[in-house]
């Protein structure tokens, strides 16, 4: 069986950019379309203002921004077909249950919390929900798998700075 649609959510972290890695070597195995996601939780925004414009405006920005590095990245390896999207509300319900089915996505590539364990507690893991709630397979690569020497992209690192 090969997958056709491969979904990687990103949110810049570590974890999340070595599975964008890995899923590029799925993505040229199987010759498949990535599809790469980017969530602006707007509730940590809510109704807050910045100069320049709102919040959730410049994070929705920023999100493009980084997904275009990554587009980038995936077809200068050969993905030859990458879309990115950008959307805002909460990754736990909008992943598995409306950007998987919109995409017709067969694959879910995503990384392991990047919380600590209270926060996971309280929180819940974005990675948990995708695995409970989707309909497709999921491959969540695991915090620990992430090699210690391992560094972010020129992309990812450029707009972290971006944002201090």
């Amino acid at each position: 069986m090969n997958y056709n649609t491969i979904l990687i959510p990103l949110d810049g972290s570590k974890v999340s950019e070595y599975a964008f890695e890995k899923g590029i070597g799925v993505a040229l195995r199987n010759e498949a379309k990535l599809v790469l996601v980017h969530i602006v939780d707007i509730r940590t925004y809510a109704n807050v203002e910045a100069l320049g414009g709102s919040i959730s405006e410049n994070a929705h920005q920023y999100a493009l921004e980084l997904l275009e590095g990554y587009k980038t990245i995936a077809a200068s390896h050969g993905v030859k077909d990458v879309e990115i999207v950008v959307e805002h509300g909460s990754a736990k319900n909008i992943i598995p249950k409306q950007i998987a089915v919109k995409y017709n996505a067969d694959l879910i590539m995503c990384g392991s919390s990047g919380y600590n364990a209270l926060e996971r507690f309280v929180m819940g893991s974005v990675s948990d929900a995708i695995v409970r709630y989707a309909k497709c397979d999921v491959l969540v690569v695991r915090t620990e798998q992430v090699p210690e020497d391992y560094e972010l992209n020129e992309y990812t690192k450029h707009f972290r700075e971006k944002l201090i």
